[in-house]
């Protein structure tokens, strides 16, 4: 089987520095002792897809308060051979195009997207599809939206997925000779290893009775700035703003005393502050381990490069 890699570029996404978090993986999953893998911000899932293809689980839970990431998920999951063909159809479309026809073509796009926003949201607070798997009867707008968020973020700028405060796409158009839109194998790759994953949409809370002693929880939320021209966590219409990050460590020690075992990313404020112990405090009393990540975000090169994150861990 083809060995499945994220079907999103994601900013902050784990793909670069799997091979620094998965030594830090608990134990007990590396002798296939955990039989419970829990996933509450999925981003990208760079690390969903690496577990998987490495450690035997019986079971996988994933979710993310983001409408329009679950709903890709589940239609790679249940209805893959319909997005392939349209994807393909809209490859064919892009690349047929010169420059300034592909601009066009990308903000027509774009602008649907936003447009239909209204309605999609609407369409997400109703059975089949709230608080769970979708029915297997998709909708063709489903399909169409699923292709829509890949064809943006594979032709964006940067390889973002930004939203602003209305749940808007907002990222202008990148420029590629031949940007890969519809990754058939991977899709395919992708989708076979869904099949037995619950996907479902909420906040990160959502999982709580799925964790017990046998679980590994990884939580990858929303990173916090570690500085004022270094804010981009706009992954959804939803803040995640210090409130949150608390009540992320509140809920952290809560799944901690049902005895799970949980590892948790974020920024490292000591990058720009060395004084600056916020996530120390927050985590005081579980182990906090430091390893240097290279992030591209920054649309100035020159502020790109290594920066230190933090993976914190109850084991």
């Amino acid at each position: 089987m083809k060995i499945a890699k994220p079907v999103l570029k994601w900013a902050g996404g784990k793909g670069q520095i799997i091979e620094q978090i998965s030594p830090l993986f608990p134990q007990a999953l590396k002798n296939n002792c955990i039989e419970t893998y829990v996933e509450p911000f999925i981003g990208g899932g760079a690390v969903l897809l690496y577990i998987i293809q490495t450690y035997k689980v019986d079971q996988v839970y994933i979710s993310d308060i983001n409408e329009e990431l679950i709903l890709l998920y589940q239609t790679i999951q249940q209805n893959v051979n319909d997005l392939i063909i349209k994807l393909s159809k809209i490859e064919e479309e892009f690349l047929f195009l010169d420059s300034a026809e592909r601009k066009k073509y990308y903000f027509e796009i774009r602008s649907i997207f936003n447009r239909e926003k209204v309605n999609f949201t609407k369409s997400m607070e109703a059975p089949p599809f709230k608080g769970g798997v979708a029915s297997t009867a998709f909708s063709d707008n489903w399909i169409v939206r699923s292709s829509q968020m890949i064809f943006l973020n594979r032709t964006c700028f940067n390889g973002l997925f930004r939203v602003n405060a209305k749940g808007e796409f907002n990222v202008p158009c990148g420029d590629y000779q031949k940007p890969r839109i519809c990754d058939r194998e991977n899709l395919l790759a992708v989708s076979e290893l869904l099949q037995n994953v619950t996907i479902e949409r909420g906040d990160f809370a959502v999982c709580m009775d799925k964790v017990d002693r046998n679980t590994f929880v990884y939580f990858d939320p929303p990173y916090r700035p570690i500085a004022k021209t270094s804010n981009f966590n706009s992954y959804s219409r939803h803040i995640f703003d210090d409130r949150e990050q608390i009540r992320l460590s509140e809920f952290y020690r809560q799944l901690d005393k049902k005895g799970a075992k949980l590892m948790l990313s974020n920024s490292d404020p000591k990058n720009i502050n060395k004084d600056d112990n916020f996530f120390d405090r927050l985590y005081n009393g579980f182990r906090i381990d430091r390893i240097s990540a290279k992030r591209n975000i920054n649309s100035r090169s020159d502020k790109r490069g290594a920066i230190a994150e933090l993976l914190i861990t109850n084991y």
